[in-house]
């Protein structure tokens, strides 16, 4: 298929080069500032573009993998107008749901077909083709582009309608970011009052305190090393709070998903925004020596 991609960041990155080198699609990429280097996408075929349009002339599928709704609506007002008829969008950025309906109507309307795919697990996986997809919409959609979105992931879940992949998305973030916020908070104390790392997190693993949290945390926690979530706090704090929102409009109790947003919020003013997720363990520390 001819595969067009806008979003060539630290997940797009790994999506573009398994599009290319293990599915064998062709693949055209939005040319932006915000790409990582896309040397290796052009060497294995991929070609770059400067306006989305230019791809939704020419693509059967086009991924997006952008930042957020803002983004999503952005891009999508340079691909309707040049939308052939047929053509699959699927959005695989962390989205709101409100944000998932206007634009699959708005691309039905256009003569193509909208599906809402985000992604779970982390940018190695991305690179690694493992990724886990939670796709809303139709599943005859789904099933035209399964052969993309199987080029680059380890599982493709078709989980509702049209908005329910975003949907599942952010409740899986709210627990996942909630998790390792409250790690951070804990080992931050525990730093503080002199706790060996090391013993803070055998504890922990092997006790309640196991979890998927704790094992992308533990490298910062025992090693200073940052690497296993490259997952910038800002972010982190964009899909609480697209959390929130969600959960404010259905009317459900927020409590918790209003203390997690206010404590990353403390610690992502300015630089520390582009901080990843586990500096917050530094980041809420009280001594002066953090």
């Amino acid at each position: 298929m001819n595969v067009g991609l806008i979003g060539v960041g630290l997940m797009g990155h790994g999506i573009a080069r398994n599009v290319l080198a293990r599915g064998g699609h062709a693949l055209t990429f939005l040319d932006h500032p915000g790409n990582q280097p896309t040397e290796e996408i052009v060497a294995l075929g991929g070609i770059a573009v400067g306006e989305p349009a230019e791809i939704a002339e020419s693509c059967d599928v086009i991924l997006l993998c952008v930042t957020g709704a803002p983004q999503v609506a952005a891009v999508m007002e340079g691909l309707l107008p040049a939308l052939r008829p047929g053509t699959v969008i699927v959005d695989c950025s962390t989205s709101l749901p409100e944000t998932t309906l206007t634009m699959g109507a708005r691309t039905a309307e256009a003569g193509g077909a909208y599906l809402d795919a985000p992604m779970t697990r982390t940018a190695a996986h991305a690179h690694a083709g493992t990724l886990n997809l939670l796709v809303g919409g139709e599943a005859e959609t789904l099933e035209r582009v399964r052969p993309v979105l199987e080029s680059f992931t380890e599982s493709v879940a078709h989980v509702g309608p049209l908005g329910h992949g975003h949907r599942l998305k952010l409740l899986h973030n709210y627990v996942s970011v909630g998790f390792m916020t409250l790690l951070a908070e804990a080992a931050a104390q525990s730093a503080d009052a002199g706790v060996d790392p090391a013993v803070l997190v055998e504890v922990l693993a092997n006790g309640g305190g196991a979890s998927a949290a704790l094992d992308r945390l533990s490298p910062y926690i025992l090693n200073g090393d940052r690497s296993a979530l490259p997952f910038a706090i800002a972010n982190a704090g964009k899909d609480i709070d697209y959390y929130r929102e969600m959960a404010g409009a259905a009317g459900a109790q927020r409590t918790v998903a209003d203390g997690v947003s206010a404590a990353i919020r403390s610690v992502s003013d300015g630089e520390t925004g582009q901080a990843y997720v586990p500096e917050m363990v530094r980041l809420f520390r009280r001594t002066a020596e953090a």
